[in-house]
């Protein structure tokens, strides 16, 4: 008996482009070069704004490095490649890196971003279990991109987290979509053929990080081309960076 085809995968839907404002939430500097940074750079150079809000300073995530030298360099790093890619906000909220718990305190904070920055759509990274089932996401990833789901909601509601008013900040229904990236589960791209050069460059500036891994994710180019390929063929062009798209409005 012949074995049968694996089954083909379903082609990408291209993502909404109709917007101005997006506001980035992800757990930790890096998490936005190995996932969006191309497609950031497409936007911004279509006149969009795009801000980051990293939730950890990623101080945990050199093993040869001290956190409390280590968070001050990453920040730096994610400055550098942030401007990489026409991002010149970026925000840190100094949770503890490698031990983010999703909870309250998560929510609010996010649901204060989300009404300070009043965008159309929030991107987050891969919160689901695995990367297609193969390897384990990051415990800290999860924790986050959860958290964006529910305090993006939290954001449009004057009654939850009421210290936020109080603060003055109005509730904002405004959010469009969430997009989180690189999920197992997305359906939607965006062709980054003529930015990629400028997402690699963007990873590179994590120099210290880099130096400090082993395997494919030390090599920014191989790594970024695997899965901008893959994207691409389901979108139908070069390079793609693929997001699974939550409607809110």
């Amino acid at each position: 008996m012949s074995e049968q085809a694996p089954e083909p995968f379903e082609p990408f839907e291209p993502v909404d482009e109709d917007w101005r404002t997006a506001l980035a939430i992800v757990a930790h500097p890096d998490d936005m070069e190995y996932g969006g940074a191309a497609a950031v750079a497409r936007w911004t150079s279509q006149g969009k704004t795009v801000v980051y809000a990293m939730v950890t300073s990623g101080e945990a995530g050199i093993d040869g490095l001290d956190p409390a030298e280590c968070g001050p360099l990453r920040e730096a790093e994610q400055l550098a490649s942030a401007r990489v890619v026409g991002v010149e906000t970026v925000e840190f909220l100094g949770y503890p890196d490698g031990v983010v718990e999703y909870g309250l305190p998560l929510r609010r904070d996010i649901a204060r971003l989300v009404r300070r920055h009043r965008p159309d759509i929030v991107i987050t990274s891969n919160f689901r279990d695995t990367y297609g089932g193969v390897f384990l996401n990051q415990a800290d990833h999860i924790a986050v991109g959860r958290a964006t789901l529910d305090g993006v909601r939290d954001a449009g509601n004057r009654w939850v987290f009421r210290e936020l008013l109080a603060e003055g900040h109005e509730p904002w229904n405004g959010v469009r979509q969430i997009w989180a990236a690189a999920s197992p589960d997305a359906g939607h791209a965006v062709d980054t053929t003529d930015t990629f050069d400028r997402g690699v460059a963007s990873l590179e500036e994590h120099r210290a990080y880099l130096a400090g891994l082993s395997g494919a994710m030390a090599e920014p180019r191989e790594f970024l081309e695997g899965a901008g390929r893959g994207a691409g063929t389901r979108l139908g062009t070069r390079f793609a960076v693929s997001f699974e798209v939550f409607p809110l409005s």
